[in-house]
């Protein structure tokens, strides 16, 4: 478990000091007296270069020699309004937006890294009835599955002020198209804000790897989505996550853009909130999910690791991560209900030369298996040629089949076409004055990085032919 080691003896005075203050903030440590045991004593000057300074304490493996107590505070997450342990893992999404937000506000945190440490993951799953969902929070012992930015607000007392500053832009969505948008709105002068109510990236963050993106051969998308916003933040752009926005209301020209949390305002709006992974809308879809039942590869595939799993889709998404998955699953199973895949042959040749990746062509997925302690067991599919249903077992499945806009917020402001897709007109703007709109959610989008690059160079044209 989660065990703190403190070296020390009884008559050192801070030792005395650290151990009070792990009391008072009901942390459990296991005290070793380095003068009864010689090799406690041995451990001691090995961490301090031969010196025998104390208390030493081991803290996840990691040792602090005489650490003060807001050093203690700032390693064990101790706050006036509690303890703070942050479960998750450094390429979850949401877990980076919950430390942004924690780090902007002042508070402390323990991070555990459920991929470092087994117990982590059990307790995860102890607390979440056996999903491992991240991240999960603990404050004073009570834990909290991944609250936005407005339940943490109330939960540790934030004190969150009102923006008052008008923008010249407010871009909502932080993938490709939105960062880029903001690096050429800033380029022309204009103070921009970017509004993402997850973390910097979009999709593409959630990409294991480009292989199609100019200038790179071949890049992770975590990478190339950090080397944006890296580049929009170099120039100027306000960058805030967890945020998501609720209402937009426009008067005498300015744009309100209301979030969970407060209000901003500014002179015009770039919609670029991209899009999020279709369903396939069977039965025990919704009940799995988290548990079994999976849309992201690079997030959830470690959990995988020597493990069979199921691929569902026949799309270059589908083959992609199917190829990334077999480079560490134990199998890979993909199910596709045509006789062809719809991807391209580059990935479709790839598979051959892959050994532990088998294809289940022409079949449909009815709905999936659990077992009797209602975790994922398998897939039922129906043969579309003889009609007839079995089940294909695995440990987990990953679906890719399509995705859907997340343009919902946005249906009785701006025109929408029948999927649910943005519409817009010459330097993409939409139905409104002064609201533009970019990649995935727009009407007409092709989902690659590279597009969405391109799509925000136009929305920032539409932005400086609007504002000037």
């Amino acid at each position: 478990m989660n065990d703190i080691l403190l070296y020390g003896a009884d008559w050192c005075p801070d030792c005395r000091r650290a151990k009070a203050y792990l009391k008072e903030n009901n942390v459990a440590y296991t005290f070793i007296d380095v003068d009864l045991d010689k090799e406690a004593t041995a451990r001691v000057e090995a961490i301090n270069n031969g010196k025998r300074i104390i208390p030493t304490l081991i803290i996840k493996n990691k040792s602090y020699t005489n650490p003060d107590n807001v050093e203690l505070a700032s390693v064990l997450g101790i706050n006036e309004t509690g303890r703070v342990q942050l479960f998750g893992a450094d390429w979850c999404p949401d877990c980076k937006r919950a430390k942004s937000f924690l780090r902007d506000h002042g508070i402390n945190f323990e991070f555990i890294d459920v991929d470092k440490y087994d117990w982590a993951t059990q307790k995860v799953e102890e607390i979440n009835n056996g999903k491992r969902t991240i991240p999960t929070i603990l404050i004073d012992d009570i834990p909290y599955t991944n609250p936005d930015n407005v339940k943490l607000t109330e939960l540790l007392s934030i004190n969150v002020e009102k923006e008052h500053k008008i923008f010249d832009t407010i871009i909502i969505g932080g993938g490709a198209a939105g960062l880029t948008t903001s690096i050429y709105a800033q380029r022309d002068r204009f103070d921009t804000l970017i509004l993402e109510k997850s973390t910097i990236g979009g999709n593409a963050f959630l990409t294991e790897k480009i292989e199609n993106y100019p200038g790179f051969q071949s890049i992770s998308g975590p990478k190339l989505m950090e080397k944006m916003e890296e580049q929009a933040k170099t120039y100027g752009a306000v960058i805030k996550t967890g945020e998501e926005v609720i209402a937009i209301e426009k008067q005498d020209d300015i744009f309100s853009i209301k979030t969970k949390s407060t209000t901003f305002l500014g002179k015009s709006v770039v919609l670029s909130t991209g899009s999020t992974y279709r369903k396939l809308g069977i039965p025990n879809e919704e009940e799995l999910i988290g548990s079994g039942i999976h849309f992201c590869a690079t997030c959830d595939g470690a959990f995988y690791r020597d493990k069979d799993i199921i691929v569902i889709g026949g799309g270059n998404s589908a083959l992609e991560e199917g190829i990334f998955l077999a480079g560490f699953c134990k199998s890979v199973k993909i199910v596709h209900r045509s006789e062809n895949f719809s991807a391209s042959e580059t990935y479709v040749e790839k598979l051959d030369t892959i050994e532990n990746i088998s294809t289940y062509m022409n079949k449909n997925s009815l709905e999936f298996i659990s077992d009797e302690k209602g975790l994922f067991k398998g897939l039922k599919v129906k043969d579309n040629d003889t009609n007839e249903a079995s089940v294909i077992e695995a440990d987990g499945v990953f679906i890719f089949i399509g995705l859907i806009p997340n343009t919902q917020s946005f249906k009785n402001i701006v025109n929408l076409d029948n999927r649910g897709f943005i519409q817009t007109t010459g330097l993409a703007e939409t139905s409104v004055n002064g609201i533009f709109a970019a990649g995935d959610c727009r009407e007409g989008a092709i989902a690659q990085v590279a597009a969405a690059t391109g799509e925000g160079v136009l929305a920032s044209y539409g932005i400086r032919n609007y504002l000037k």
